[in-house]
Order: C-alpha cells, then sequence, then structure tokens
C-alpha cells in the first residue's frame, strides 16, 4: 500500500502520460526557456496537488509523467498548466509592454495515456526521447 497516495476519504494510485505541442510545432523550447519551463511546470501542477513524476522538453514537444489525484479530470489540470505556463512564458520572454493573458503558446489538444503497470517503461521512454529523436534525425540525413 506504499505505492498510493491518499486524500482525506481516498488512497489512490492514478499515473497518467501526457504530451503536448507548441502551436505549429514551432521548435521555440530552447536555452532559458527549457531550463525554466521545467520549474513552472512542477509548480503548476503542485497548485492542482498533483506532481511531475518525470518530464523531458524538447525542442518541439513536451513529454510528462504526471500523477493526478481523482478529484480533478486530467484535461482540467493539463489545460491549467498548459494556460498558466504560455501566460508565464509570454510575460518573462515576450514582449512586456502588452498584458499576456490573450496569447496562445501551445496547440489546442494533447495526449494522454493511462500508465498503470508500465509506469518503468514509460519513465525509461521519456528519459531517453532527446537520443531517439538525434539518432531519427541522423537517419534522415542519409536518405
Amino acid at each position: 500500500m506504499d505505492l498510493f497516495e491518499s486524500l482525506s476519504h481516498t488512497r489512490w494510485e492514478c499515473k497518467y502520460h501526457v504530451v503536448f505541442v507548441p502551436k505549429r510545432r514551432r521548435k521555440v523550447m530552447y536555452g532559458r526557456v527549457r531550463e525554466r519551463l521545467g520549474e513552472v511546470f512542477r509548480q503548476l501542477a503542485g497548485q492542482k496537488e498533483s506532481k511531475v513524476l518525470e518530464g523531458h522538453l524538447l525542442a518541439d514537444h513536451v513529454h510528462m509523467l504526471l500523477a493526478i489525484p481523482p478529484k480533478y479530470a486530467v484535461s482540467q489540470v493539463v489545460g491549467f498548466m498548459k494556460g498558466k505556463s504560455a501566460i508565464y512564458l509570454a510575460r518573462v520572454y515576450g514582449e512586456t509592454k502588452r498584458n499576456f493573458t490573450g496569447q496562445h503558446f501551445w496547440a489546442r489538444g494533447f495526449l494522454v495515456s493511462t500508465v498503470g503497470k508500465d509506469e518503468h517503461q514509460i519513465r525509461q521512454y521519456i528519459q531517453n526521447q532527446e537520443r531517439e529523436e538525434e539518432r531519427l534525425e541522423k537517419l534522415e540525413l542519409w536518405r
């Protein structure tokens, strides 16, 4: 039972593999943005009583393993994280002359998959994403 989290009347283990992309799949997450965004996602998840168990930011998409309590819908937590992180990015890295609450950084949808007993495999997959993408890019050079 050590694997389970608890709320006042509930014991739970709800983990999700989530992937989402910037608008038009722009390759914009690099350098300072990439370093800071992981911390921002962890803070935002904490505001919804959730945890980022594993995460990896690539230039054009984000992979995360999230633990979300059953009292929140996955779409509610992911939508909150995408919206607030877009506002953060616009305020810190965008023009400072405008109010950025209407800015849209992320594309509309996201992919979500329940984890279940495959948690170890999904953690490895997320950790190895960057190496795999580099390998595929090298293969395309030879075509």
